[in-house]
């Protein structure tokens, strides 16, 4: 594995054959889960506002919303609650459901990247 540094960070490139991929959950055709809504989840958690979430990862306020309205109600229940403001003002936050979807859908990426280092020490070109 070669290692490339840049001023930012540092990133890891494989060298050779490897199997790489990404893994999402769908519902009825439509995007259900994925890495990037995972992420979104967790900022949200983190910073208990969708929209401090969206900034932190250079999203629109707008797109992120339609993300957790979409999870919502693919979900059946919500995986993100939001108050409305009011003296101590509004916020957000990640219920126990979306904790839940949070951690199944880290389990499935572990084990999707097993698999792939599994495959990967396979190859034979």
């Amino acid at each position: 594995m070669k290692r490339h540094r840049s001023a930012k960070n540092t990133k890891q490139i494989q060298t050779g054959y490897h199997c790489s991929g990404r893994i999402w959950i769908e519902n009825n055709g439509e995007t259900f889960l994925g890495f990037g809504r995972i992420l979104l989840l967790e900022k949200i958690r983190e910073h208990g506002s969708i929209s401090a979430a969206a900034r932190s990862m250079k999203m629109s306020y707008k797109h992120a919303w339609d993300l957790v309205d979409s999870m919502n109600r693919q979900a059946g229940k919500k995986l993100v609650a939001t108050s409305k403001g009011g003296k101590g003002g509004g916020g957000t936050q990640v219920t126990e459901a979306g904790k839940k979807v949070i951690s199944e859908f880290k389990t499935l990426q572990k084990k999707f990247a097993l698999f792939l280092q599994q495959e990967t020490k396979k190859l034979n070109f």
